[in-house]
């Protein structure tokens, strides 16, 4: 029996025009530039703004732009998972709400949430519906409205995060490409390390609970960042080596984009060479769910058909790992 792959044969994704630079955080918390793009290697981020706008817009807009390019009727796609920390309200899901806003009416939809980690997870999944021969077309969304849970006075948080969505289209093919091996961890112990407190079932939204500032992101950095540069090295260095690639064999690392250091001690690690790690820190910040498929999004381009690429996240929970894709067209 011929094997079913899932190939990814579109993205499309989104980001705000508002353009948060490190010169405007410095007037808003005690910061500089040098500071910041010394340890993260970041120099500006996308806000969105607008009343009653969340990340299901951004989602909708990402999808739109992957169903125009794919020439696809929305009315064809089976199943859209959004993957996201931040979704409109606890519920309906978020992908829910997207299906609705570019008329995917023939899907089911739902969320995953699993941090950075978050699009890693969903195309897992989202590949499994795939190669099990029952769906045809999955739309995988990874994105999110970060700036809705940060406090712009918290240093540690502020300078990092921005707001962006990343979509893919993922199609049956009996061809050796698409989704190759993937490997994904999670260590629940790490949750106290970086998280966002309340408005779950533990500590229900209260008068008490925002006045503690308790509905926004908190990490406690040195101790993320060791995890972060180990586990994801790791576990990139690790998929590498099951699949017997070489570091030649590699065309890309897609790395989630938290800090440029996490992301050079992978690249070290896979011992990849900088003009193969893809890299848009520096314009977007840390979208988290967001950041692989917008990287796709901005490198399309220069993706060929048949390219090894390497996807690896870490973020909260602990959660992480590692994809590998083996690239199914040339743009």
């Amino acid at each position: 029996m011929t094997k079913i792959h899932a190939a990814i044969t579109g993205v499309g994704g989104y980001v705000p025009d508002y353009i948060l630079t490190n010169q405007e955080l410095e007037t808003m918390v005690e910061t500089n530039d040098e500071w910041i793009t010394t340890r993260t290697g970041i120099k500006e981020r996308r806000i969105l703004k607008g009343e009653g706008l969340g990340t299901s817009y951004m989602g909708a807009k990402a999808v739109e732009e992957l169903l125009r390019k794919t020439n696809t009727d929305p009315k064809e796609v089976d199943l859209i998972i959004v993957a996201t920390v931040t979704p409109d309200m606890p519920f309906p899901a978020t992908a829910n709400l997207v299906a609705d806003q570019v008329g995917a009416v023939n899907a089911f939809s739902y969320d995953i949430s699993a941090a950075c980690s978050g699009f890693l997870y969903a195309l897992t999944t989202g590949a499994k519906f795939v190669e099990s021969g029952t769906h045809k077309k999955v739309i995988v969304v990874g994105g999110d409205k970060m700036s809705s849970i940060i406090n712009y006075k918290d240093r540690a948080t502020c300078i990092i995060f921005g707001d962006g969505c990343g979509a893919v289209m993922l199609e049956p093919t009996t061809e050796e490409v698409g989704l190759m091996d993937s490997i994904l961890r999670s260590d629940g112990s790490g949750a106290q390390f970086l998280k966002m407190p309340a408005g779950g079932s533990r500590i229900p939204a209260s008068y008490a609970s925002v006045e503690a500032n308790l509905h926004y992101a908190q990490q406690e950095g040195a101790t993320v960042f060791k995890f972060a540069v180990t586990n994801m090295a790791e576990v990139s260095a690790e998929i590498m080596q099951r699949n017997n690639l070489t570091s030649n064999d590699v065309a890309w690392l897609v790395a989630h984009q938290a800090n440029k250091r996490i992301i050079d001690a992978t690249a070290n690690r896979m011992g990849v060479t900088d003009d193969k790690v893809m890299m848009n820190i520096e314009k977007y910040g840390n979208t988290t769910a967001g950041t692989i498929p917008l990287l796709l999004w901005d490198y399309e381009k220069k993706l060929k058909k048949g390219d090894n690429l390497i996807m690896a996240a870490f973020g909260g929970g602990f959660t992480w790992g590692a994809i590998y894709v083996k690239w199914a067209y040339t743009a």
